[in-house]
């Protein structure tokens, strides 16, 4: 029977609304419609009036009854005060109550790569927040603890031009460091590549690979490997220092000389 169709169809509706699909899961209400993105508008007791849309390159769908509405630049939830308030003013409704859902996002959306702990695809938010680095890799988990490194590379495409920038990001809450919190738009790509790492071996008490801290020394990460051996002397470390013509160089270091990513420093066993 039509009307047993009809509840069935409503209850389907108010589960997705309940438990939320797509780019709306979660809270996912200040997520901006754009192009491309696959929307379903449901219209509370009117099972005419609901509709499986595709925004179009223009922000615009076509929906019974009002014809031509741009949806594309608004958040979810002003997009369902639009429809409702077009419902309303051209006198079809009453009192409508409009829910969309967004099946598919395609629009809006910025891609999290590499170190972080949770890489994958995310809606940018209408709040002031919403667009901001910060916020995209605190929604990724933030960056892989001992792994992740302090550069974070942003591209995308601004004013039909590619770009790509690199954001020391720990600076972005320094006081005083003039690094702004990036703005990010859609179709942006976020990398966070592997922490630098250094090597240490010879005459140390913990030989192997650690991570090279920011502006650490030679002194520092000596003291990081436990430091010497008995047998060891500051007199025969080595650096081995690849140039930017791939040649390895041999350094005869200063203790508070500062290392480079890549280093491997070398403790050579006293004579004496």
């Amino acid at each position: 029977m039509k009307w047993m169709r009809d509840m069935a169809r409503w209850l389907l509706a108010t589960m997705l609304l309940v438990f939320g699909m797509g780019a709306q899961a979660a809270g996912q209400n200040d997520y901006v419609l754009g192009a491309g993105d696959q929307i379903r508008i449901f219209v509370y007791q009117n099972q005419d009036l609901l509709l499986d849309a595709r925004i179009n390159e223009s922000g615009t769908i076509s929906y019974p009854l009002l014809g031509v509405v741009k949806l594309g630049g608004l958040s979810v939830s002003d997009a369902e005060k639009k429809i409702a308030a077009g419902l309303r003013d051209g006198n079809f409704l009453k009192q409508p109550q409009v829910s969309i859902l967004v099946m598919d996002a395609k629009a809006n959306m910025v891609s999290v790569l590499g170190q972080v702990n949770r890489p994958g695809r995310f809606a940018l938010g209408a709040s002031a927040g919403g667009n901001k680095l910060s916020e995209i890799l605190a929604q990724a988990g933030g960056t892989l603890a001992n792994a992740g490194s302090d550069i974070v590379v942003v591209s995308g495409t601004r004013d039909g031009k590619s770009f790509r920038k690199e954001i020391d990001f720990p600076r972005v809450f320094a006081a005083g460091s003039g690094v702004d919190d990036f703005t990010l738009a859609g179709g942006d790509s976020i990398w966070v590549d592997r922490a630098p790492q250094i090597y240490i071996y010879g005459e140390v008490q913990r030989a192997g690979t650690m991570l090279l801290q920011r502006d650490m020394t030679v002194l520092q990460a000596l003291a990081s490997g436990g430091g010497l051996t008995l047998r060891g002397t500051q007199r025969g470390i080595r650096v081995h220092r690849r140039d930017a013509s791939g040649q390895v160089q041999v350094i005869q270091p200063d203790m508070n000389d500062k290392l480079q990513n890549g280093d491997v420093i070398y403790v050579k066993e006293s004579l004496f």
